[in-house]
């Protein structure tokens, strides 16, 4: 069985449920995903499914992309991504998967790469307090001290400092699907999805 798909985050709206209760969803524009590659304990050790969703321009596809998908005769794909499966006998190169594997009440987990802000300091990366704004303080937004004075006597690893923040994967786990409309590709979830409109998002079954 199938566990997950590749969408397109659009964006939030709210829903009206019949009870009158207004819940704020994201819409998430889920397949038609099509199996590219069917992967086999035999010939790669384990037993995946590689699905491709939209569409690519074949003129910027590379030749060992290009022959790939040649192989599976199916049009070039923006995005590929496998997911593990235990019974890989059961899919075929070519076979299309679509929002209706989804149904109203399911929980999915939700993987996709965060809207990148730059170099932040660590207030807002890290959430610090800051110094006070009164009594002549002058460090409203450092870290203050980060090393130890004595042994070890350096900046231990790991510490919370300035640095580039967002712009890496992150997983909202146990996502409630308030509503699927597969004549239109589209998934609702509950609450909020990492990253920007448009950006691509992994669905997998909780």
């Amino acid at each position: 069985m199938l566990k997950g798909l590749i969408g397109k985050k659009l964006g939030m709206t709210r829903l009206f449920l019949q009870a009158g209760k207004a819940v704020p969803v994201t819409v998430l524009e889920v397949g038609p995903c099509k199996v590219v590659q069917v992967k086999t304990a035999e010939s790669d050790k384990y037993e995946a499914v590689q699905l491709g969703f939209g569409t690519r321009r074949a003129k910027v596809v590379n030749k060992p992309q290009g022959g790939h998908y040649a192989k599976a005769g199916v049009d070039p794909c923006a995005v590929l991504k496998e997911f593990r499966t235990e019974e890989s006998d059961e899919f075929q190169v070519g076979q299309e998967f679509t929002a209706e594997m989804f149904a109203q009440g399911d929980k999915v987990n939700i993987s996709a790469k965060t809207k990148g802000r730059g170099f932040q300091g660590v207030v807002k990366r890290h959430g610090f307090a800051g110094g006070r704004d009164t009594h002549g303080c002058t460090t409203h937004k450092k870290p203050g001290s980060i090393g130890a004075s004595a042994t070890p006597a350096r900046v231990i690893k790991g510490k919370k400092l300035p640095g580039q923040y967002g712009n890496e994967m992150k997983t909202v786990r146990n996502v409630k699907v308030v509503d699927v409309r597969p004549d239109q590709n589209l998934v609702l979830v509950s609450g909020a999805v990492p990253g920007a409109n448009g950006g691509i998002v992994f669905l997998e079954k909780a």
